[in-house]
């Protein structure tokens, strides 16, 4: 019972979240979370949550499907150095990026009620 506990302490510790920052990315969501390996070293883990809805209405069943990476300090450089590579290539192939949804503000939910009052069915298609 007293080796169970320890290994629980253990392994509690180990997974403590030492500092962390969620990046909400349409219906993704990023964490990087800073944790304390056993040997007190600070390491990176990167957790990419994504949504995912089963059934319809009232039968729908929401669960999150998780995919997570550990980055260990002496890897920062190369993996910072691959990835700006990597994203430097994909923005001269193909430009800036162009969201492919849109943060709601406070006052876009406003404006569109205003456009949408002030615009016929018609004017919203464009001929």
């Amino acid at each position: 019972m007293e080796v169970e506990k320890k290994k629980f302490e253990i392994e509690k510790k180990e997974n403590e979240i030492i500092y962390s920052k969620a990046i909400k990315a349409g219906k993704r969501i990023y964490y990087l979370d800073v944790k304390k390996s056993r040997n007190e070293d600070l390491f990176l883990a990167i957790t990419e949550s994504k949504k995912k809805v089963t059934g319809y209405e009232e039968d729908a069943q929401v669960t999150y499907e998780k995919h997570k990476i550990f980055l260990y300090k002496e890897d920062f450089d190369k993996f910072v150095e691959g990835l700006e590579d990597v994203i430097r290539f994909i923005k001269t192939e193909q430009g800036e990026a162009t969201p492919r949804y849109e943060e709601p503000t406070e006052n876009s939910d406003t404006l569109a009620t205003e456009e949408s009052k002030s615009k016929s069915f018609f004017d919203k298609f464009k001929f």
